[in-house]
């Protein structure tokens, strides 16, 4: 059998294997680098996604925290401001309450001092060589030597300047007393008159019948979303609060008797007072005219008669 021998160079194999190699470690590079990318973007999507999430129920929970704040808030103020009225309306009570005791307390006061003089007397008249020897006798006795201070038998010169000193010193203070309670006496009758002119009612016109228009606004606003107060401004002039209160108990008593209509056009006059208003303005033109047209496109609703 015949026997062949060959020789077979590898080396262009070899090489062609090693660049085949070196594109494998090259793709093998790629392929970690990318699985290293692929990582780091999902790790970055979740953090993202986390944020969002996180962003989100944050701002959910302080929305809901807001407006829970807001509407504790509105009746915190509702309350104040009911509780606010009601203590100017406390005040109101208790001036009035000082005044009335004032008045009664001097009226009494006047009079238990009347019946304190008129028994002192009555008293004095039963025994009155006694009263007036323990009144007056030993009042001068004891005050002798102050009310005779210059009647001296015998005195030098120089004393009896000083006496006279002391004397015209005495008379002046008593005096002074004299016109100091003439003084305090007129003014607490004077204060007397005054506050009982307030009270009683002496004036003609609330003992004639007549007939007088008072202009009267009333106004509804809404404070919060339970409640709706009404507003009555009544003019301060010729009229005092009695009169007031009772135009404010008619007024209010005639609210739910009241129809509302729509307006078909402005009136002339509220409309020349809101072009002056408008004309005096400081406000840039573009405020004025868009005020302007706002007004004109503006549907309000009057009382039908």
């Amino acid at each position: 059998m015949a026997t062949f021998k060959f020789t077979v160079d590898t080396k262009p194999m070899a090489e062609e294997i090693r660049s085949v190699s070196r594109h494998v470690n090259g793709t093998t590079g790629a392929v970690v680098a990318m699985q290293t990318a692929v990582i780091i973007a999902e790790e970055k999507a979740a953090d993202h996604v986390c944020n969002n999430v996180n962003k989100g129920f944050y701002s959910l929970i302080r929305s809901q925290i807001s407006q829970k704040t807001a509407k504790l808030q509105s009746d915190v103020d509702s309350h104040l401001m009911q509780m606010v009225q009601q203590k100017n309306a406390l005040l109101g009570i208790k001036n009035r309450m000082q005044k009335d005791y004032n008045m009664i307390s001097k009226r009494y006061m006047k009079l238990f001092n009347g019946l304190n003089a008129n028994l002192k007397q009555r008293v004095f008249e039963l025994d009155k060589p006694t009263i007036d020897f323990a009144v007056k006798e030993v009042d001068k006795v004891s005050n002798r030597t102050k009310y005779l201070t210059a009647i001296v038998p015998i005195s030098q010169l120089e004393t009896i300047s000083t006496s006279q000193r002391i004397i015209a010193s005495n008379i002046r203070f008593r005096g002074f007393n004299v016109i100091k309670s003439m003084n305090s006496f007129l003014l607490d009758m004077n204060q007397q008159k005054k506050l009982t002119d307030k009270i009683l009612i002496n004036d003609a016109r609330y003992t004639n019948n007549a007939c007088v228009y008072i202009p009267v606004i009333f106004s509804e606003c809404n404070r919060d979303k339970s409640a709706t107060d009404f507003e009555i401004a009544i003019s301060n002039v010729e009229l005092d609060n009695i009169s007031k209160s009772t135009i404010r108990n008619a007024t209010f008593a005639k609210l739910s008797e009241i129809e509302w209509g729509n307006s078909s056009s402005h009136d002339a006059e509220i409309k020349s007072e809101f072009s002056k208003l408008l004309t005096d303005s400081t406000n840039p033109q573009r405020v004025n005219d868009m005020a302007m047209k706002l007004f004109q496109s503006n549907n309000y609703q009057t009382i039908k008669m």
